[in-house]
């Protein structure tokens, strides 16, 4: 779904471990590493799209992890030039995202890539809650920056320090879902 403005609805899957990494996922035959994310359908709701895009993605299924929080705003960022494609209509010229924060609580043998007829991602791993900011492509790095910001306050219980090259100011703060059990 493309708004009027030409952002292209999406949500965006932040998937945490009981030592509080975030996955981070390889594309396909690609340099690339991102966080898993995905447009919403026509006619989808956001959690319908966030369990559809879990699975396509990661072969995860809603009994394999538990929804902490998300994102209270929408999140954009414009693509490059080189990226837009103009013939095609509409005219998308940049996403807008609300991000979802995730725990694991299957097995980590549960991630599956292959699931999906169209593979998104080829390899994954576990990396620092702030690494996927330097990792993913640069026209992506202010708005992983402000949803790991915004997501922070909740997976850390207000116990956690912003490194300081991440200087942008807080564009929000996320909203807890549910109660969470991510102290054992």
């Amino acid at each position: 779904m493309i708004d009027k403005e030409g952002y292209r609805a999406n949500v965006g899957i932040v998937i945490t471990n009981d030592k509080k990494q975030i996955l981070l996922a390889k594309r396909h035959q690609q340099d690339d590493w991102q966080l898993p994310q995905g447009g919403i359908d026509e006619n989808e709701t956001e959690l319908e799209a966030l369990f559809r895009e879990l699975n396509e993605e990661v072969g995860l299924l809603p009994e394999h992890v538990d929804l902490i929080a998300k994102t209270p705003k929408w999140l954009r960022y414009d693509l490059p030039n080189q990226h837009i494609r103009r013939k095609q209509k509409p005219v998308c010229i940049g996403q807008k995202q609300v991000w979802f924060l995730l725990k694991l609580t299957g097995e980590e043998t549960d991630i599956n890539l292959n699931t999906h007829y169209d593979i998104e991602f080829d390899d994954w791993q576990w990396v620092d809650y702030w690494h996927p900011i330097e990792a993913v492509i640069d026209f992506k790095k202010s708005i992983y920056e402000d949803m790991l910001k915004s997501l922070a306050p909740v997976l850390f219980d207000n116990q956690h320090k912003v490194p300081a090259q991440y200087s942008r100011s807080l564009k929000c703060v996320a909203i807890a879902l549910k109660e969470r059990s991510l102290h054992k």
